[in-house]
């Protein structure tokens, strides 16, 4: 069973989504809507909007739409029943008693406990004759009990049944286990083992303070040197950060995007403790924007070496499109920050701290890596360098920003400004004439929806699934035409399958004397209630009348009553002859 109707009514009722959606983006009114730069991709023009009459969100840049329950299981990371229990929660309302169906929020739960009870496990196994080998590891690596202590740092022994037998004995199953990547079936399926082995852990916590997950570095020359939990119901690689839970508490609205595990331990050691770390990927845009959230500044403290500073490299437009401000961190002698800490002894925190103090924004770091590609000692490696160097100057979208670094490298190279600012202007249009295509490109593919692999019909029926969709949008903002609509067109004469599912589903609801919108994000899959509110959406403010609906239901008709190709082949001469007739009919 589901949440009841009144219930889900009234929750929504109590959490504006543009009261709740302001604690995470912030939002300018626009007539009667508010519009704001997306929580859920990057970009540096709000594409954002908040309808404010029927409480619903899109974007027009990455596509998500929904109501306020979607919008908490999106930002919060959360599954609906969670999500619902947020909402209810922050307006002091009572959950009804045994109305839904909380099977993923109870494994979600179950999968948090296994972890906690795993974390614990694995942090008393270090100071255990079996864990000497990981605390001399971490002691060598300097890091203190405390440290040790406070990340819930442990060692994961060799036994290979040890953590799983040590959770069945808790009352965990073995599915429960499986779930949480906590165990691996063996491939007989007789039996479990555990994930991780003869490995350092590190647990991987959530700003909510639940443990999610795990990475492990292990103590041998073997491959691989570091694992990670896969993705499981409760945790992503690619959405989740190491060490948020403690930098969103320092205070402060700089991170620190440091490589790996023992860089943010060593650097929060330090006395830094707005330091994360990705978790074994490159950065990606969903981390990029889950720091927006708690910062409006990124210090990229990546190793000096090849790999970091392709890494560095890589990381700079994701952040820059995600909104934040970005220095680049230069370490000396090519040291990473746990080595270089170290190496500085009692002095490791305030020469790190003057290091930081040093650190250039991204400009200026792409613009010294870019001196080392070329001679500037001659004319065609100065040419070079000022074309590739503009390149990135025209990237800049402050025109004062950019001012200031065209200036400083006229002056470096006694070039005319007026010149350089003429190539600054070429790629700009060289760029928007670039955008332009792209933007008509993906709006040809729209139209003919040719791009659209969610509603494949779409592309191959056209006319009527334009008609169809219309005509939903119609259904869900008129419910009380429901009765006249089913009565002029059945399911059946829908084309579009994804457009039938829709009609089907809104009827039935009507019918039934429900909201046709209150339950979506519970019954469609994240995909398609996107879709219902881009439709909806798309027809926000188009006047549907009772003249448009019925041209839509005249078209749906028409297309309805076309054979198909494999019957018109087989129609004997009289029967096309009439089919033809029907059509020249029709169109007069």
């Amino acid at each position: 069973m589901k949440f009841t109707e009144s219930f889900l009514q009234e929750l929504k009722m109590r959490n504006e989504l543009a009261d709740v959606a302001a604690s995470y983006v912030s939002l300018k009114r626009r007539g009667r809507n508010l519009i704001g730069l997306c929580p859920f991709h990057g970009e540096k023009t709000p594409s954002f909007n908040i309808y404010t009459e029927d409480n619903h969100f899109y974007c027009f840049g990455c596509g998500a739409g929904g109501d306020v329950i979607s919008f908490i299981m999106r930002i919060e990371n959360l599954d609906y029943v969670e999500a619902v229990k947020y909402l209810a929660q922050r307006a002091g309302m009572d959950l009804p008693e045994n109305s839904y169906d909380d099977s993923m929020s109870r494994l979600r739960k179950r999968i948090f406990e296994a972890n906690r009870e795993a974390a614990h496990f694995y942090y008393k196994s270090l100071y255990l004759p079996v864990g000497r080998e990981g605390l001399d590891y971490f002691h060598c690596r300097m890091l203190s009990d405390r440290t040790i202590r406070h990340f819930g740092l442990g060692f994961a022994d060799d036994d290979w049944t040890s953590l799983t037998a040590h959770l069945k004995s808790l009352g965990f199953s073995e599915n429960e286990l499986v779930a949480a990547n906590l165990a691996v079936q063996r491939r007989s399926g007789n039996g479990v083992y555990d994930r991780f082995t003869n490995r350092v852990m590190f647990p991987i916590i959530d700003p909510r303070g639940n443990v999610i997950a795990f990475g492990g570095r292990i103590m041998t020359d073997q491959k691989p040197k570091y694992l990670n939990t896969a993705d499981t119901p409760v945790f992503k690689k690619s959405e989740n950060l190491f060490s948020l839970n403690n930098a969103k508490n320092s205070g402060s609205r700089t991170l620190l995007l440091c490589e790996g595990y023992m860089d943010v331990i060593a650097v929060n050691q330090a006395g830094f403790s707005n330091a994360v770390a990705t978790l074994g990927t490159s950065l990606t845009t969903e981390q990029a924007m889950l720091m927006k959230r708690y910062a409006d500044e990124v210090i990229i403290c990546y190793d000096a070496d090849e790999a970091g500073q392709k890494a560095t490299s890589r990381a700079i437009p994701i952040l820059r499109d995600a909104g934040l401000v970005i220095r680049v961190l230069t370490i000396p002698n090519g040291k990473d920050p746990d080595e270089f800490i170290r190496s500085k002894g009692a002095d490791g925190p305030a020469a790190f701290a003057a290091v930081i103090e040093r650190s250039g924004n991204d400009i200026d770091y792409r613009l010294q890596k870019l001196r080392g590609e070329f001679n500037l000692e001659t004319s065609d490696g100065k040419v070079a360098y000022l074309e590739a160097a503009s390149k990135i100057i025209a990237s800049v979208v402050s025109p004062i920003e950019r001012d200031v670094y065209a200036s400083k490298l006229c002056k470096e190279f006694e070039i005319d400004k007026t010149a350089f600012n003429a190539q600054l202007q070429k790629l700009d249009k060289s760029r928007s004439r670039e955008e332009n295509r792209r933007q008509q490109q993906k709006i040809r593919a729209e139209l003919s929806g040719t791009a659209d692999r969610f509603d494949a019909d779409r592309a191959k029926e056209r006319r009527s699934s334009s008609a169809e969709e219309a005509l939903v949008v119609y259904l869900v903002n008129n419910p009380d035409s429901c009765d006249y609509i089913s009565s002029e067109i059945s399911p059946g004469q829908f084309k579009n399958s994804l457009m039938r599912r829709y009609y089907e589903y809104f009827l039935e609801r009507i019918k039934s004397g429900k909201d046709p919108l209150n339950n979506t994000t519970a019954d469609f899959s994240r995909e398609e209630n996107n879709r219902v509110y881009k439709m909806l959406t798309k027809y926000a403010g188009v006047a549907q009348t009772k003249q448009t609906l019925g041209e839509y239901i005249k078209v749906i008709r028409e297309e309805s009553a076309k054979p198909k190709r494999g019957d018109v082949e087989k129609m004997s001469g009289d029967e096309l002859n009439a089919y033809l007739e029907k059509i020249r009919n029709s169109k007069k």
